[in-house]
């Protein structure tokens, strides 16, 4: 390497740690970590670093963690750093304050395929959309969230059977990949920019931020549908229905997780019932079964549908749309 760049690098879950190692691996000089400030977490309200906080400090990296991005102190230790360029990863909105501060730009890494899925939860929206293919983009940070310039784009397939989190950890590497090729190009002077300015007659999928109602199963969808929305909200935010128990007369909620479809034709009168076979619970669709083999009950641990079955029967549960 003809010349080592000072990257500000700003993220928060493990996805963003993933990448920060590869540029820490890659040689160049990490001068500042900027990472959500820690806070309670879970039932006992227990003070929580983020995952990039934590490898930050193995690493003995500058940590920032500022409540306001446009606090004047902030902004001053951002300049302070005199960065070449900033990479951000799965964090907050930029102000344009902070952004414009780097000479080479901020830059992005945004797991989708470019102009396709701007938004939040872009790994969820595709698996629950049916999508056969994915990626990672690269991308110049501007005014509008996900519309800057494009730097590069690498491609990944989904298998049929792939969950959010599988798709998660695969975009992960790949993301590290793309963010060092990236980068030296900025060195190289090689950067390529595509505008992403798209004609009337496109149309492109949305990866807005994903809300418990948006999670609710919809057992008169199709079986295709409802597998999708299941394994693309797992393992979180996690899909969810509502069973009733009819010996209790109560209603509980069920989150679904490892599921496989199945050719087995829902009949006239099964549209809520609920089969136990050797293989998994059976859940009617609209058109074919949805074979459910663990999922979580409200109030309890995730578990395998025989440990279910053993201390419940299912003639007492039935799908409560």
């Amino acid at each position: 390497m003809t010349k080592k760049l000072r990257i500000v690098f700003m993220g928060t879950p493990t996805f963003a740690v993933t990448v920060l190692d590869r540029i820490v691996k890659s040689g160049h000089q990490i001068v500042g970590v900027v990472t959500a400030p820690d806070r309670p977490s879970g039932r006992g309200q227990q003070i929580r670093k983020s995952d990039v906080k934590i490898y930050a400090e193995e690493k003995e990296l500058s940590i920032f963690q500022p409540l306001n991005l446009k606090d004047d102190s902030f902004i001053t230790q951002m300049k302070d750093l005199n960065a070449d360029v900033f990479i951000v990863v799965a964090f907050r909105m930029l102000p344009a304050v902070v952004w414009k501060i780097p000479p080479m730009g901020t830059i992005n890494l945004h797991a989708s395929l470019l102009p396709d899925y701007r938004g939040a939860a872009p790994i969820n929206w595709a698996i629950m959309n049916g999508e056969k293919t994915t990626g990672v983009t690269t991308f110049f940070i501007n005014e509008v969230i996900d519309t800057g310039d494009i730097i590069k784009r690498k491609s990944t397939e989904i298998h049929s059977e792939m969950t959010a989190g599988d798709l998660h950890d695969q975009l992960m590497s790949i993301g590290g990949d793309l963010i060092s090729e990236t980068l030296k190009e900025l060195v190289d002077g090689k950067t390529n920019r595509e505008n992403q300015i798209l004609d009337e007659s496109s149309t492109l999928n949305a990866a807005p931020k994903i809300f418990k109602n948006d999670c609710k199963i919809d057992w008169a969808n199709s079986l295709d549908e409802v597998y999708n929305k299941i394994r693309g909200l797992s393992p979180y935010p996690g899909a969810w229905c509502i069973l009733k128990n009819r010996a209790k007369n109560k209603d509980i909620s069920f989150k679904l997780y490892h599921t496989r479809k199945t050719d087995i034709i829902v009949k006239e009168g099964e549209k809520n019932r609920l089969t136990a076979t050797e293989d998994g619970i059976l859940f009617p669709c609209s058109d074919y079964h949805l074979r459910v083999i663990d999922f979580q009950m409200e109030g309890k641990r995730r578990m395998n549908f025989k440990d279910f079955l053993a201390g419940n029967s299912i003639e007492d549960f039935v799908i409560i749309q």
